[in-house]
């Protein structure tokens, strides 16, 4: 039985930069507003970051701290970097002594840290949520004040005390799994046939760059396959996309920069391509298709490979490295398609990944936090 609060509480959520950290956190600040009457919720972002335009969309009030990440390849820019984290550590105290909150939840990016350092200092409780399967440095960091660190992999008790981690799973964009799989409407929005197979290619919303080189360069092999495939580009690599596709002019391939009704995308799919950011896979895993994960060797600590094979090791997943895919990724994909047994078996053993109702056991340990 879930518990609601009835008196009237206060909460800052803080994190972001990329979409993989700011989905969940809306969709925590979502299952408060529906358990709690009338909560005062405050997000706490970095300024120029996607956070500071997102949450404001998704209806919450939030401030941003002049924070960024370290620049390994020219440290001199890190005395500015430095600066701007004493600056975000000032501020974040200030905000907590404003606003009183009565939990600080962090959900991972640069501004979690300054503010739930500075929550933790005041003994206010806090609560990470971390999204990967490989922890990063800064929750390790925070976890020794933290009362709660929510999980969505096993054995995360290599990076954390294990008295204070639950297994809640990562929540997602619910709305995405509201139209049935297969639905005539989703094939009619993208003008599909659905007698065909569908390759659905995703990179994430900025785009990757070696998912689009991939595609780029093995277009015609797709084009006579007469195979289905919805190609989302990604801003930076649509020009480059549709150059290489006016030279096809295939039916059966939908180029696009983004695909705005991502459940009808999901609902066509037969298989998934995609990078493994946490986000993502918790998303897959609710979906139950097969998918191959070409896990992005450009972020801290290499966490996507860490997710990925999270997967492929319990064959939920097909794993291709970064610099096999321009060779592997399309012809790996249509061989895949042709197989239903293995397709079969990635699918049964992906679900059986899952993790229901994530928000709500969040939000769960949130409201014990209080009471």
């Amino acid at each position: 039985m879930k518990k609601n609060l009835h008196n009237k509480q206060k909460f800052i959520i803080s994190g972001g930069g990329t979409g993989g950290h700011i989905f969940p956190a809306i969709s925590i600040a979502n299952e408060l507003r529906a358990r709690c009457s009338n909560p005062e919720i405050l997000f706490v972002g970095a300024l120029g970051r996607m956070e500071m335009e997102k949450v404001p969309t998704a209806g919450y009030p939030i401030e941003g701290l002049p924070v960024s990440g370290f620049d390994r390849k020219n440290m001199l820019r890190n005395i500015k970097v430095l600066y701007n984290l004493f600056r975000s550590i000032i501020k974040a105290r200030k905000i907590i002594r404003r606003f009183k909150p009565d939990v600080v939840i962090g959900v991972g990016g640069y501004a979690s840290a300054p503010i739930l350092r500075a929550a933790s200092a005041f003994s206010i409780p806090t609560l990470i949520q971390e999204q990967n399967s490989y922890a990063g440095v800064t929750n390790k960091l925070l976890a020794k004040k933290a009362k709660k660190i929510c999980v969505a992999y096993d054995n995360m008790e290599r990076y954390f005390p294990e008295e204070k981690i639950v297994k809640t799973g990562n929540p997602v964009r619910q709305d995405l799994f509201l139209v049935p799989n297969k639905a005539a409407e989703a094939f009619n929005y993208f003008n599909l046939d659905a007698s065909k197979k569908t390759i659905l290619i995703v990179g994430g919303s900025l785009g990757a760059r070696t998912i689009n080189l991939s595609v780029i360069a093995h277009l015609e092999q797709l084009a006579k396959s007469d195979i289905q495939v919805i190609w989302q580009t990604g801003k930076y690599y649509i020009k480059d996309a549709q150059q290489a596709f006016s030279k096809i002019k295939s039916a059966n391939i939908i180029v696009t920069e983004f695909i705005t009704r991502m459940d009808y995308a999901y609902s066509v799919a037969d298989l998934i391509v995609s990078r493994a950011g946490a986000g993502s896979i918790s998303e897959l895993c609710l979906l139950g298709k097969p998918v191959i994960l070409v896990p992005s060797p450009n972020v801290a600590e290499d966490h996507q490979t860490k997710n990925a094979l999270a997967l492929a090791n319990r064959n939920a997943a097909i794993m291709i490295k970064d610099a096999d895919a321009a060779s592997l990724m399309i012809s790996e994909s249509i061989s895949l398609l042709h197989d239903e047994q293995k397709m079969l078996t990635l699918s049964q053993n992906i679900v059986n990944l899952a993790e229901l109702n994530s928000s709500e056991r969040i939000v769960d340990e949130i409201i014990k936090l209080i009471n």
